[in-house]
């Protein structure tokens, strides 16, 4: 029995619209209320390893995860028609434009600067690692009536875009799938109508799980996600073999239906699911620690500077880490990562008071309480020596023009076109140009968070006098 949209048992609360320009959409077609089911799906219905025809050869290899599921997207794929879930299988693209699958050309010229510049160009070559151990070797091991060019590179690239934008996980038997129906709701940050629920069940295997080892896509820009929201419940009652989607609030007839993916900022949203919002707030700015060493070389030796950073280190602090890169974080609201803060104040303490702060660290069983009494004495405070550091007290000119020095220098990473080079081009671009209008979007998203840490230094130093940032004056 066929196992595409066509066999699943929604109710006819919904419509589905798809367009040229902005693809296939839900929407209510009557009012829908707060806890109303509007669909069970079985999990029999799911793409899954455990229920896709290559289930055998993909166990046999010893393949899970992302990895086998890819497998069994590419070999249902190349059955056509003859798939079960051919009739699902035709509503998907045969991609996601995801800049997984941008050329090399394209992620140099649209993602230069952005926190995604690095990551794709890693992601792509692990990938086709990916391909070459454990795929190509499959090819000798396929059925007659499969053909191998259905499991090339190229295929390979296409159904991780399409895993890596729409795969739920569904259970600890089942692992990660593709579920029809589910992954056709589109993404509105902190705006979810439509809640996917599912029980954890043990009872198709007791021993058989699915331990899901892959590439985490996300891990360099903050997000250690699953693909779309996918809550397990254990409520009493419930049945395991399907799953429910359920309204989280009142939608009126007519109105799109939402999912939501959480709350994440425009990078975490191109590089999963390859689009941005215009509005969106969560977006990060990352500074590498290497800009970091660039700044202070400018002022100081490299005996001083890697003396300052060792102290750092030895206070017990250190930045975020990402496939050997080692990176601070600008917050949704422009404040930098108070790692950073603390690393270029203690750069740039006067020798004394940095001598003092050596041999306090081998004092001192609580290594961060030794910056909290130098700060402590510096502005005559009283300390608590289990108190958070504030940022503010890191905030002297010298680390404010440390910061805009960063600044500045993280905008340059966007090559020669400026601000407002890429506000008019955004302006004659339409979405239907994907590529380039999301990573005009995640640009300027990049720019404002950046433009949001020299606001606030100067509204901290007003003797830092008019800066230009973009061609403007601030």
């Amino acid at each position: 029995m066929g196992k595409g949209l066509n066999c699943l048992p929604f109710n006819d609360t919904l419509q589905f619209i798809d367009t040229p320009e902005e693809g296939i959409s839900v929407k209510a077609l009557w009012d829908l209320k707060e806890g109303d089911l509007i669909a069970k799906i079985p999990k029999t219905a799911c793409l899954t390893i455990k229920t896709s025809g290559a289930q055998d050869l993909i166990e046999s290899t010893g393949l899970d995860g992302y990895l086998g599921l890819s497998v069994a997207l590419m070999y249902e794929k190349s059955l056509g028609g003859d798939s079960p879930w051919a009739g699902y299988l035709q509503v998907l693209p045969d991609c996601e434009c995801l800049p997984l699958v941008w050329s090399l050309d394209e992620v140099e010229l649209l993602l230069r600067g952005t926190e995604l510049h690095k990551i794709v160009k890693e992601d792509k070559a692990l990938i086709y690692e990916d391909w070459k151990e454990s795929i190509l070797p499959l090819l000798d091991s396929l059925p007659s009536n499969i053909d191998p060019k259905n499991f090339s590179v190229e295929q390979y690239f296409a159904v991780k875009s399409l895993i890596a934008s729409r795969s739920f996980e569904i259970d600890d038997y089942h692992g990660f799938g593709m579920v029809p129906l589910a992954d056709l709701f589109n993404h509105k940050t902190g705006a979810e109508d439509v809640h996917f629920t599912t029980t954890s069940s043990h009872s198709e295997s007791d021993d058989d799980s699915d331990n899901c080892d892959a590439i985490d896509l996300d891990a360099n820009i903050g997000n250690n996600e699953p693909s779309s929201e996918l809550e397990c419940s254990s409520v009493t009652g419930d049945d395991p073999s399907v799953l429910e989607m359920i309204m989280v609030k009142d939608v009126k007839a007519g109105v799109e239906v939402f999912n939501t993916y959480g709350l994440l900022g425009n990078a975490a949203l191109l590089h999963r699911y390859g689009f941005t919002e215009p509005d969106n707030s969560f977006g990060i700015v990352n500074i590498d620690l290497e800009l970091v060493q660039e700044w202070s070389s400018l002022f100081f030796s490299s005996r001083f500077s890697r003396a300052r950073l060792s102290l750092w280190r030895r206070l017990e602090y250190g930045g975020c880490d990402s496939q050997n890169a080692e990176y601070f974080e600008i917050s949704s609201n422009g404040e930098p990562q108070i790692e950073l803060l603390i690393l270029l104040y203690i750069i740039l303490l006067p020798e004394d008071t940095y001598r003092k702060l050596d041999l306090a660290v081998f004092a001192e069983n609580n290594h961060k309480g030794s910056i909290g009494t130098i700060l402590s004495e510096k502005w005559n405070i009283t300390w608590d020596k289990s108190s958070e550091i504030r940022a503010d007290l890191l905030l002297t000119e010298s680390v404010c023009n440390a910061l805009l020095w960063l600044a500045d220098k993280r905008e340059s990473l966007y090559g020669s076109s400026s601000i407002t080079d890429d506000i008019e081009e955004l302006g004659k671009c339409c979405a239907k140009e994907r590529k380039l209008y999301h990573s005009l979007m995640l640009r300027l998203n990049s720019y404002f968070k950046i433009y949001q840490i020299i606001t606030s230094l100067i509204g901290s130093q007003p003797n830092l006098g008019v800066v230009t940032y973009g061609h403007y004056k601030i």
